[in-house]
Formats: C-alpha cells, structure tokens, sequence
C-alpha cells in the first residue's frame, strides 16, 4: 500500500517550510530586481506563512480537516503583505478548497488541490504576467496532474512536483527580460519553490522529524506581547498572565499550588505535553521562571488589567462623542510628516506602510472600521498594497472601495477630489481624476549593482532618482540626483511641486534644494514639507 498523508501531517509540514522560508527571505529578497531598498518578496511571502502557521498552532488537537483547512485559509489571507503575500494566499485557498474532498493527501487528492489552486490564483490577477510565481504554479500543477496520471506513489510525485518547480523557476527569465538583463530569477516563484520543498521534505521526514515541528514559532526563549484585555474584574493584582507550557514532566497540582502563591485566578488545564496557564499576579516574571524550569513556553500574553480598564472607560466615553460619517477614507504612508500632512487633508486613519513594510489586509480592515463611517475610500499609496486593499474590500462587513493610488503624492492630490457626502462610485471617479496628471520623483540608494532605464550602469550605493517607476538618474549627491530627475521628467509644463523630506534629509538641506530648484524653474511654486518617510531622503510631486 502507498503512503498517504493526513491533516497533523500537513499541519507540521506547513510550519517547518514555514520556518524554512522564514529564514530564507533575505536570499528570496535579494532576487529583486528593482535596485531599491524594498526587498520585500521574501519578507511579505513568509510574513503570509507565519500567520498561517499561526492559526494552525492555535487549533485545539484533533481538529477537522474542515477546521485546518479553515485555517489555513484564514491565516493566509489576514496576514497576506504585498503582492506575493497576497497571491500566496490565494494558492493557499486554492489548495485547501481542492482538497475539501478528501481525506488523505495522496497523488490524487494532490492533483485536485493544484488544479483549484490554479484556478483561484490565476483569478485573483487581472493580468497575469508569465515568468512570475504564476508561471511556476502552472508548471507545478502540470507535473502534479501528470504525476497522478503515471499513478506514482504519493512520496515519488512529491519529488517530482518540487524538482519541476525548480525547473520552472529556472526559466523564468526566458519570459521576463528583466529578470533576463539582471541575471536572476522570479523572487516570488523561488520562494513559493522553497515553500514546496520544504513541505514536502518535512512530511517525509527528509530534514525534520515529523511531530511538533510548531517548536518554529514557539521557542524556551518566548515573545512577550503587551496586550489589554478585558479581563479585570475584582481582581487584587494587576497583570493577568496567559501562555501555554510544553512539558512531560509538569504536574499540574503543584503548578497550581504555586500560582495561588503568586495571585489569583489561577488555572492550568491539559494533559502532558501541552498545558494552558492563567494567573492574575503582580510578578510575572516570577510565574514565567518557574514554568521555563520545567518545560518550554510559548504563546505568552501579559495584560495590564487596570490599564484596561481605563482605556475601556476612556475609550467608550471617546466612542459617544464622535458623530458616524457618512464616509470615511484610510491611507496607508510611511513617515509622521506624510501622516499628518493626510489626515489635515481629510484621512481618517493612516496605516503606517510603504515601501519597507507593506500593510497586511487585516491591518487595514482595522483601519476601515476605526473610521466609525458607513463607508470607507482606502487609498493605498503603493502599488505593491493595491491587492491587499482590494482583498479588504471583498472581505469587509463595512462597503468600501480603492481609489488606487501608488505614490504618497498621487494621495495627496486624490484627497481634493473627495465628497464626503458622495458615493462611493462617485469619490473613486473624481478622486482617481484628481490624481492621473501627478508625475511622482523619488531619491533613494541603490542597494544592488543594476542598470538605470537607459541600459546605464548602476552600483551598489549610487543615488538614483525614479520617476514613475523609471529609474532616470544616478549620481552620488542627492540634490544633484533630484535636480537631474526633474531635468528627465516633463518638468517645464508643470505649475507646482510638493518636496517632502525623509527623516535623514535636514531642514537646511530641504530649504537649498528647494531654494535650487525655484531657481531652476522660476514659474514652478515648491511647497517644501517634511514627509519623514525612511529610505527616500526625497520624494516629489510636479503637476
């Protein structure tokens, strides 16, 4: 009889390629092939599978097939980061719906799961472009379906799949000349690859033994998260203690008799070797001693209970007082300045996110419902957070709509065509009207030897100055770099220009440029602000 998989396998081998890609995102990162400081494929792809590992950790034991799917499902699109997270996500779904139908992963159940996976990926993308992850999950499902027409046992097709993944990744310059020029391959196809190869490697039990590999995001050494909770209620002591114990040798009736020593409330429940610990005490970091003695913790929540209760009062008395609005608009920006410049404008909330950490569609849901409004715009100011807001319109209870802007500039200029009193159709088609003649410039460093538009060389450190995406100047000074990228953009027919200074750029610097560039186009008004945002020392807007 050939071997077949079942849903804790799964479960495992889902964490340790978790884990695996986790510690490989900086090589997936470096793959990018757009010289900027984002790096941000490998980042976002496991930032999606963390979250999923997550979900699945949280799972009591035994859970349905139907629950785990669940999940998966859910984790990957709450934690979905970027494109690729996105798009990670929608193959996530695409597999767990496939395989809804069976009970065991075999080369059967295999095939089903990546041909829905296709369907479900490739549906998400208005566009798909050959060469990318997509490409490779075509192949992969091409490989998987042959592999079950060969009726090749589940451990031989696993092998199979993974080393046409591989393949596939291998070609995928010949589809993308950039990828071609800059010598590498898809970032996004390489990582889902690793992801595959790593799952299937861990349910074979090639590299990590099987059983509970969810030790890669639970480790002796736990992350204590601050959180409130409503959970203070009488209680003579301040912090309320929640984590969960892995031990063999823990007996739950001395770990009570100890925690009446420390507060209140005490409960550990389970069975060896998973427990669940509660207290209210005024020690926590004498709880958390006593149970890292006997056994590895994780999953620790400490609450400040009588702050809490505080901000629940504070919060609710808040909550009267603001009046709900009819609409409301979230944008996402990087950098205090760009915020508060948004939120003068009419924004509502801003989520912190650009180019160095793309918003995941939960962050932004939260945002949507802090808006306290009937409906809500989301301007993402990224294109790389434009399917994430796109996810958060389908998911949302609240009605909402992308008004898809790329650039923190294009924001800007989208807000003077927002009605507060419109719908939603009407304030995506004035506001996206508002925005389409704004060129945006951006100075960063290169972090990477590349080459510019033009085919010119650019090393590693250069200054360089995009425009719309393009990459028209290289320098080593960064006003000479800005001022050259004006030079190259269709400068002269412009009337304004808004310079926003990154956190690392000076008020002296920001006053000579912009008094450099009034010289330089006198019929040009420069409205010089400080955008604080990281890595882009400057960012501009003419239109």
């Amino acid at each position: 009889m050939s071997t077949a998989y079942h849903s804790n396998d799964i479960i495992n081998a889902i964490a340790a390629a978790s884990k695996t890609l986790s510690s490989r995102k900086d090589e997936i990162n470096r793959l990018n092939v757009f010289p900027v400081p984002d790096g941000d494929t490998g980042t976002n792809m496991s930032l999606t599978l963390e979250s999923v590992a997550q979900n699945l950790a949280a799972l009591p034991a035994g859970s349905s097939s139907a629950a785990i799917r669940k999940a998966i499902t859910t984790g990957a699109l709450m934690g979905a980061r970027g494109n690729s997270g996105v798009i990670t996500s929608q193959i996530l779904r695409g597999l767990c719906e496939g395989f809804a139908d069976y009970d065991v992963l075999d080369t059967e159940s295999l095939a089903g799961a990546f041909a829905r996976s296709q369907e479900v990926a490739f549906n998400a993308v208005r566009k798909p472009v050959e060469g990318t992850i997509l490409t490779v999950l075509r192949d992969t499902v091409t490989a998987a379906q042959e592999a079950y027409a060969q009726e090749m046992p589940i451990n031989e097709a696993l092998t199979f799949i993974v080393e046409e993944a591989y393949r596939s990744v291998e070609r995928t310059p010949e589809f993308l000349p950039v990828l071609r020029e800059n010598n590498v391959v898809d970032a996004g196809g390489f990582g889902f690859a690793i992801f595959l190869d790593s799952f299937s490697a861990a349910i074979q039990g090639l590299e990590h033994p099987l059983g509970d590999e969810f030790s890669s995001i639970r480790t002796a050494a736990p992350k204590v998260e601050i959180e409130q909770i409503n959970d203070w209620e009488g209680s003579a002591y301040r912090y309320c203690n929640e984590f969960l114990v892995d031990s063999e040798t823990l007996d739950p009736a001395e770990a009570l008799d100890f925690l009446a020593t420390m507060g209140d409330c005490e409960l550990c429940v389970g069975a060896a070797p998973k427990f669940k610990v509660h207290v209210h005490s005024n020690t926590p970091d004498k709880v958390l001693a006593y149970f890292l003695e006997r056994g590895q913790i994780s999953e620790v929540f400490i609450h400040n209970m009588q702050l809490q209760s505080q901000a629940r009062t504070e919060g609710l008395a808040a909550e009267q007082e603001i009046e709900r609005k009819p609409m409301g608009v979230v944008s996402v920006a990087p950098g205090s300045g760009n915020a508060e410049i948004l939120k003068s404008l009419g924004v509502d909330v801003v989520v912190s996110g650009g180019q160095t950490m793309n918003p995941s569609t939960k962050d932004l849901m939260e945002a949507v419902e802090q808006c306290n409004a009937d409906a809500v715009i989301i301007m993402p100011n990224n294109s790389n957070i434009i399917m994430a807001a796109q996810s958060c319109v389908e998911l949302s209870d609240i009605p909402c709509a992308v008004v898809p802007t790329k650039t923190v500039p294009q924001g800007f200029s989208a807000m003077f065509g927002f009605n507060g009193e419109a719908s939603l159709e009407e304030n995506v088609e004035a506001m996206t009207e508002s925005f389409e003649d704004v060129q945006t410039g951006e100075v960063t460093t290169a972090i990477k030897d590349s080459k510019d538009a033009h085919g010119n060389p650019i090393k590693d450190g250069d200054v360089i100055g995009i425009a719309d995406g393009s990459i028209e100047a290289v320098g080593s000074d960064i006003a000479e770099v800005t001022m050259a990228l004006l030079e190259a953009m269709d400068t002269d027919m412009a009337d304004t220009m808004t310079l926003l200074a990154g956190e690392d750029f000076s008020d002296e610097e920001m006053e000579a440029l912009a008094e450099r560039i009034e010289e330089a186009y006198p019929d040009i008004e420069v409205d010089a602000q400080r955008g604080e945002q990281p890595l882009y020392p400057v960012v501009f807007s003419v239109e």
